[in-house]
């Protein structure tokens, strides 16, 4: 992934940058991890990423034509029908602004003056006139998947509320309840046969957006403060940092202390290397 990763970010989208806004995966960020969230929007340095799930994304692709169909002739989804729910998906000149990453909808929050985005999967609205928001995911487990109740399943949560609140925000009337369509690929077949199968579920989730605002404070405050967050107790990316610095400086002691001696040469708070 080298020829992807660059450690030192332009500064215009940096936090202060004309460039920056708070998206909603930098918001999942900060909740999973507040000091990880200031190296990389304060300092500039993000996380390594990962590879692309171009499955994932194939299966988000082929979901978005299909519900596209429905929503030129304004028709339910048979998995809609399937599961009662009366509502058919939405129409709206930005439908392809709102959908399409590093766009999708904005607000500017005025309080702290972010702009906060997300881009969304799909919308449909019901005959009240609600915009309900939906999320796509994809998988592959032996088990019917009915239920989001793993706790690691908050994050599809909050992301979902996120998309509640910037829609109503921006003026819309949006239901309490979203709903996520999960494809799950089978591996119950004789043989692959140059194909998957996926059974699609419908999960109801009723969303709680009251958490927004105050993480949005929150964030304000991380962001302009000059010290450094302390790091989740969870995240492996700090336990990394942490344990390879001290090994570093333990083995390499008259270059960590010159590393050091440059690092607080500016600032006093300013870490040291792994801290």
């Amino acid at each position: 992934m080298s020829g992807f990763y660059k450690p030192d970010r332009n500064p215009r989208w940096n936090y202060g940058g004309e460039n920056w806004r708070l998206s909603r995966s930098k918001i999942g960020l900060f909740q999973e991890c507040p000091r990880c969230f200031y190296i990389d929007n304060k300092l500039g340095t993000a996380r390594p990423p990962g590879f692309p799930f171009n499955l994932n994304s194939a299966v988000d692709t082929l979901l978005k034509k299909e519900f596209d169909i429905h929503r030129a002739g304004k028709t339910t989804h048979p998995l809609s029908k399937a599961y009662g729910l009366d509502a058919i998906p939405f129409s709206h000149a930005h439908m392809d602004v709102w959908r399409e990453n590093f766009k999708g909808i904005e607000y500017r929050h005025p309080e702290t003056g972010f702009k906060v985005s997300g881009a969304i999967d799909d919308i449909w609205v019901n005959p009240a006139g609600e915009l309900i928001i939906v999320d796509y995911k994809s998988t592959s487990k032996e088990e019917k998947i009915e239920a989001l109740d793993q706790e690691w399943h908050s994050g599809y949560k909050h992301q979902m509320e996120i998309y509640q609140w910037l829609f109503r925000q921006s003026g819309f009337t949006v239901s309490d309840t979203g709903y996520f369509v999960y494809a799950n690929a089978g591996t119950d077949k004789a043989a692959f046969d140059g194909k998957l199968e996926f059974e699609l579920t419908l999960i109801p989730y009723k969303g709680d957006t009251s958490w927004v605002e105050p993480t949005l404070i929150e964030i304000k405050a991380c962001l302009e403060s000059d010290a450094l967050p302390a790091p989740a107790s969870t995240c492996d990316y700090c336990i990394y940092r942490e344990t390879v610095g001290k090994k570093l400086m333990a083995r390499y002691p008259a270059k960590s202390s010159a590393v050091k001696r440059t690092s607080r040469s500016d600032n006093s708070d300013t870490p040291t290397l792994g801290l």
